[in-house]
């Protein structure tokens, strides 16, 4: 897979543009990681709402996060392909163009209703945002002098925790703003009235998404507008077979790739369950729209969680701060599996915070001592994203055999591995001629 990121050798046209173009390009262009992760944590609030409407087991609801997250890996080379052919500014107006494309295909979805319809749209929303994701990432780490590259990364990561801090409140006041009936009065229904309802419920997303379509077009007219520096083309393309061999040989590699698989399975899982499992009485008993609220507060975590560690990691060994982070999110989980009401939704909603620093730490160890094959090993790990949408249904069929609270075990295993990664399987075992 091609993603097409910059290394610190790479020319950069942009580097000569004066610093105050360069730094309002960056907050243009950061806009665009507010909005992905808007959208992205509004699939939450999406599959409670879907479940009650189309009365769906917990492993066909994780569908929604499996449509959605499988587009990363379908359309990610595709975008890289784009990336070289219109570049930068052209993809990033494309890929919001189809953003806009998908949210406004929910309209019809709302208007038959069909489960399968939603599905397709959101597909199509991330395939635009496959798009952003591949031109925006690199062009930020360019976009100055590359020893602030790190800097400017996450301060838009940090903008991406924010979309996903507030979208919850959105889609809580919008999506989820009447009580649906319970499961045994929509089996009562005759066909007509059930049709009915379903039509009634499936109604609320219509208003939310316009209004994101609306949004992201606006957006894509302003970045269109905007002139953005230019980079120069930078190095990659294809290697040769040999070096290619060399590049699957690094095992650290290899293993990181399989650890971003882990945690965004695992983050976007706990993610996706928190509104149902806030609902259970045990637990905190709250409403859908309640309970929407509270799962804010796992993403603000993050959000917080980001500056901490960014903090940290200037100090500390990354390896060992993402060990220990993983352990502690593994008992967070745990104790959450084990006791009941505020403990168990507390518990789960710090584990966001823990979460915070692993994406970027799994990332930057993964390319560690790569060389020329930095790009190639960056595709690698962003094609791990995909375990947003495997790793959730998994976990949506043991919520349906074994109860949602106990089916949390799933990432609790996806953070032991992570603990693993950071403090062994992380090292690398030579590095690759530059």
């Amino acid at each position: 897979m091609a993603i097409t990121p910059v290394s610190k050798s790479a020319p950069v046209a942009a580097s000569n543009e004066p610093a105050t173009n360069n730094t309002a390009a960056m907050c243009m262009v950061a806009t665009l990681f507010f909005m992905w992760g808007f959208v992205t944590c509004l699939n939450d609030i999406l599959i409670p709402h879907l479940k009650a409407i189309f009365d769906l087991s917990y492993f066909q609801v994780m569908l929604v996060q499996f449509a959605f997250f499988t587009g990363y890996f379908i359309f990610a080379l595709p975008a890289g392909k784009l990336v070289e052919r219109i570049g930068y500014q052209r993809t990033m107006v494309l890929g919001l163009c189809t953003m806009a494309l998908g949210a406004l295909l929910f309209i019809p979805a709302a208007s038959v209703p069909a489960y399968l319809f939603f599905l397709a749209a959101l597909m199509i929303v991330a395939a635009g945002m496959t798009a952003l994701q591949v031109s925006a990432n690199p062009y930020v780490s360019v976009l100055g002098r590359p020893e602030t590259a790190s800097a400017r990364l996450n301060l838009t990561q940090a903008l991406n925790s924010f979309g996903t801090f507030v979208a919850p409140y959105f889609g809580a006041f919008l999506i989820l703003s009447t009580t649906p009936k319970s499961l045994a009065e929509i089996r009562q229904l005759a066909p007509d009235a059930l049709q009915a309802y379903r039509l009634h419920e499936a109604a609320t997303v219509k208003l939310p998404y316009i209004v994101i379509a609306c949004t992201l077009l606006a957006l894509a007219v302003a970045i269109g507008l905007f002139k953005l520096p230019k980079i120069a083309a930078i190095e990659g393309g294809h290697e040769a077979d040999g070096s290619k061999m060399k590049l699957w040989e690094q095992r650290h590699l290899i293993l990181g790739v399989i650890a971003i698989f882990v945690y965004v399975g695992a983050e976007v899982s706990i993610g996706s369950f928190l509104v149902n499992y806030f609902s259970q009485p045990e637990i905190g008993g709250l409403s859908e729209k309640a309970a929407a609220v509270y799962v804010s507060f796992y993403w603000g975590a993050a959000m917080v969680g980001r500056f901490i560690g960014s903090a940290l990691l200037t100090k500390l060994r990354t390896g060992p701060v993402l060990g220990t982070a993983a352990i502690i999110a593994a008992l967070l989980v745990t104790a959450s599996m084990l006791n009941f009401g505020s403990v168990a939704m507390w518990t789960i909603i710090a584990v966001g915070l823990f979460n915070s620093i692993m994406f970027p730490s799994i990332f930057t160890l993964g390319i560690a001592g790569l060389g020329h094959l930095t790009g190639e090993g960056s595709g690698l790990l962003i094609a791990g994203i995909v375990g947003g949408a495997i790793i959730p249904v998994i976990q949506g069929a043991l919520a349906d055999s074994i109860g949602i609270h106990h089916a949390f075990i799933l990432p609790v295993l996806c953070y032991v591995y992570i603990m693993y990664y950071g403090f062994r399987g992380s090292r690398p075992r030579g590095t690759v001629a530059a």
